[in-house]
């Protein structure tokens, strides 16, 4: 079981990305979801979440530029960022608490997994 992540790419400052992070495997199905990013010198940080039950929240730096969103049919999350801006360069993470059946003996299991990140830059 893991976590792909895709999109990220060079884009100038104004611009848009979208990220996506597919889970694959013997999945069941995804509880909470998120997006971090970690510049260089900097701690990761959070960047946006949908719990389980439906809540979203995002941080302050992207509140209105940056959106969210999961498809849960294709165990798929997406991170829509628009007017962006060159602060927003960093690695992007995903994260998901997935539900999958273990390879060891089938049993249904729970575990937070991270992507493998995408580097977005953003030129001024």
């Amino acid at each position: 079981v893991q976590l792909q992540a895709s999109g990220g790419g060079l884009v100038q400052a104004g611009g848009s990305l979208r990220l996506s992070c597919a889970a694959s495997g013997r999945i069941s199905g995804i509880n909470d979801i998120a997006w971090y990013r970690q510049a260089p010198g900097k701690q990761r940080e959070l960047v946006a979440g949908i719990s389980w039950g439906g809540s979203i929240n995002y941080a302050d730096s992207v509140m209105g530029r940056f959106t969210i969103s999961r498809d849960n049919a294709k165990n798929t999350m997406y991170l829509q960022m628009n007017s962006l801006k060159p602060e927003d360069t960093a690695v992007y993470y995903c994260n998901a608490e997935v539900r999958y059946y273990s390879d060891y003996d089938g049993s249904l299991t729970l575990h937070k997994l991270w992507g493998q990140g995408t580097q977005v830059t953003v030129s001024s």
